[in-house]
């Protein structure tokens, strides 16, 4: 089966439908859309919508007999230190010295999985869970996409460097379908990830705080002159994960929403966390100090 078309036709939703139940194996590229000046008409006949040509690759998908066994995306970094960082499995020296091994010693992600199996850093079954959970994530992104070109090759495999963790696609399109739902409402709740974040005043506002590794990676971004499009880049996060963890820590009363500071529209590069012995550094120290006491409490 070899398929072109355009996400606006043919929805990702549809593309894996199809590819499940006729137990394809082959690829499926999705690609940035390059406007053509033309229009196109939609199915329904009434609907003309812009005409897109395939540009550069932007995600890619591998299946073998209708499972998904491979994802990634440019966005997204794949690299397996990094996954395992993202999931909580290794802190962030240990993911960077790891990587710079790794990429010293030209090693795969197969050769590299078993060295940190070897050496204690994880488990097999730390890597599997991790893998798993970084391919579903591309999917759930690429099932919010609306308009791009795309591109399924049968047959193609995936890069044999690569761990393949076969995945059934019939839960990935039920879940994927109920994050789209929420996708919209958090897209309601934060329009504008142009918009800065700032701690609330007032600690003894918060309310049933427990955070996790991601959490805890945007709390030290969180500065007035930072946006929250620079914490996602900064943290390796799409827009529906940094959507979701702003809008808990606003319903947790630990951060309010406000305008980036002027230096913020001049400066590309995001600030880091704000160094000791400063007021602002004083703030977080005490934040800090007020969520884990509330995270030890049964």
């Amino acid at each position: 089966m070899a398929l072109k078309g355009n996400l606006a036709v043919f929805t990702t939703t549809q593309l894996l439908n199809l590819i499940n139940l006729s137990k394809r194996s082959g690829s499926l590229t999705i690609f940035e859309g390059v406007e053509t000046g033309e229009k196109m008409m939609l199915g329904d006949g009434r609907t003309q919508i812009d005409k897109l040509v395939a540009g550069k690759p932007l995600a890619r998908l591998n299946f073998r007999e209708g499972k998904l066994v491979f994802a990634e995306m440019q966005s997204k970094d794949g690299h397996l230190a990094s996954i395992l960082q993202r999931s909580g499995k290794l802190n962030e020296e240990q993911s960077r010295l790891i990587r710079q091994r790794a990429e010293a010693l030209k090693m795969s992600d197969k050769g590299l999985a078993l060295s940190l199996i070897n050496a204690n850093y994880v488990t097999q079954k730390d890597i599997i869970q991790s893998i798993q959970k970084h391919t579903v994530s591309i999917v759930f992104d690429l099932m919010t996409w609306k308009r791009e070109p795309f591109e399924f090759k049968e047959g193609d495999q995936a890069p044999a460097s690569r761990i393949l963790v076969p995945i059934d696609l019939r839960n990935i399109i039920i879940e994927g379908t109920r994050i789209q739902n929420e996708q919209l409402e958090l897209e309601k709740e934060i329009p504008n990830l142009d918009m800065a974040l700032r701690f609330a005043e007032d600690p003894s506002s918060f309310k049933n705080i427990k955070l996790g590794a991601n959490e805890w990676r945007v709390v030290g971004f969180i500065n007035p002159k930072n946006s929250i499009r620079q914490i996602a880049k900064a943290c390796n996060m799409t827009d529906t994960e940094i959507r979701r963890i702003v809008y808990a820590l606003l319903q947790a009363g630990l951060v309010q929403m406000v305008k980036p500071q002027v230096e913020a529209k001049r400066r590309p590069d995001i600030r880091h966390p704000v160094p000791r012995n400063t007021p602002d550094r004083d703030v977080v120290n005490r934040l800090i100090t007020k969520i884990k006491t509330i995270n030890k409490t049964p």
